[in-house]
This record gives structure tokens, C-alpha cells and sequence, in this order.
């Protein structure tokens, strides 16, 4: 069996998940995802209509740039512990965000997720 990396990408956001290929969505590639991101500010889930996870922080949190978004997830404040190397090794947590993007790509009940 093939091992599925998430992509990495450089700029804005550093690492995504292309959930077009169900191989790419897996514990690992929500550990890395999570691990990506910095608790030093608010940060966001989102899903492009194009079917790309990334986190978002910052300004582009909440309703801010929502423009292409097929769905995100409600805004994790910052210094709460959702992402970051701790979030990512909470294996429940990291199921948890799994099960998030599984069970609403591609076709979420609202572009707006705050119960998962």
C-alpha cells in the first residue's frame, strides 16, 4: 500500500490537504495540517469549493474572505491549543478533524461547521 503524503506547499498557507483524492486524507495529513499552524494567533479550517483544507490565521478568520470556500470551521481563538505541535499529537482531537473534513466534503450541510 501507498504512503499518502498531504501536499506541501510553499507561501500562504505552508501545508494543505487536496481531498479530490480520498488517499490524501488521512490521521497523518491532519497531524501535519494541525502541526502547521501557530496557537500565536486565531486560526481557521477552510475548504475551497476546489476541495483544498488548509488553515488560515490571522485577518482571514471568521467571515473575513470566505470567497471560494466550499466550508470552514468555526474560528479557533488563539492560545486555546487546537493547532500546534500539542493539538497534533491528541490523537482524539486529530480524529475529530479527520471525521470533520471526511464527513463534509464534498457536499457539506452549510459552508459553516461549528458542531463536528
Amino acid at each position: 500500500m501507498r504512503h499518502c503524503q498531504p501536499v506541501l506547499m510553499t507561501g500562504e498557507h505552508r501545508v494543505q490537504i487536496d481531498l479530490n483524492n480520498p488517499e490524501n486524507l488521512t490521521l497523518a495529513a491532519v497531524r501535519q495540517l494541525l502541526a502547521s499552524a501557530s496557537d500565536d494567533e486565531h486560526t481557521q479550517l477552510r475548504v475551497t469549493r476546489a476541495g483544498i483544507a488548509y488553515i488560515s490565521s490571522g485577518k482571514a478568520v471568521g467571515g473575513v474572505d470566505i470567497d471560494g470556500l466550499l466550508f470552514r470551521l468555526e474560528t479557533w481563538a488563539k492560545g486555546s491549543g487546537y493547532v500546534g505541535n500539542v493539538a497534533a499529537s491528541d490523537e482524539v482531537w486529530v480524529t475529530q478533524i479527520f471525521n470533520a473534513l471526511k464527513q463534509n466534503w464534498p457536499k457539506p450541510p452549510f459552508d459553516y461547521i461549528d458542531i463536528y
